[in-house]
């Protein structure tokens, strides 16, 4: 576990990325069994180092790091990314559909939470809310809120983003899953 304190700071490093990628790889569906899936939770999309690079140089994308490791990663997708991961197309075509507040959520200023994620043996220790603390602190000049959408049967995600202050505003299901549509109001 932590042999170090655990700093949340931002990606400033091609090493930071390429952890990243390892993480969200050592997290997706294909790669954890169905029971680790419920308890602990997943990842739906696969970035590359490419993109995640260039989604880095446009805002530095948030980190948790036990000494020189990468534990925990939380993404901002920009919408001008939109069309660099085609599964997240329907998402921000809906955001365009529904409302906030009597807004079309693509009226105001916001990024997606594109993903987050954090290390087995570092979950449950406050690295998911201090990462979101970080967020808040860089970003919430620059923007009304956060929003993401999690996947209805990822429960343990659900909560964690509840506890942290985002609320559900849409639930939506297509040809994949079960989605609900959770914003942070920073104003």
């Amino acid at each position: 576990m932590t042999k170090h304190p655990i700093q949340i700071t931002t990606a400033s490093r091609p090493e930071d990325i390429r952890q990243v990628l390892a993480l969200q790889q050592a997290n997706l569906p294909v790669n954890i069994s169905p029971e680790t899936a419920a308890s602990q939770g997943f990842v739906t999309v696969q970035h590359n180092f490419e993109l995640l690079e260039k989604m880095n140089r446009a805002i530095p994308q948030v980190i948790a790091r036990d000494g020189e490791k990468v534990v925990g990663y939380a993404l901002v997708m920009l919408p001008e990314f939109r069309e660099m991961i085609p599964v997240l197309e329907s998402m921000f075509d809906m955001f365009g559909k529904i409302e906030y507040q009597q807004r079309k959520i693509a009226a105001y200023e916001y990024y997606v939470m594109g993903q987050v994620c954090i290390a087995e043996g570092y979950r449950g220790t406050g690295i998911f809310d201090q990462m979101y603390l970080k967020h808040k602190e860089l970003y919430v000049h620059r923007f009304d809120f956060c929003i993401t959408e999690i996947a209805a049967r990822n429960v343990r995600s659900q909560k964690a983003h509840e506890r942290v202050g985002f609320k559900t505003i849409h639930t939506f299901k297509d040809e994949t899953d079960s989605w609900n549509i959770v914003l942070w109001d920073w104003k």
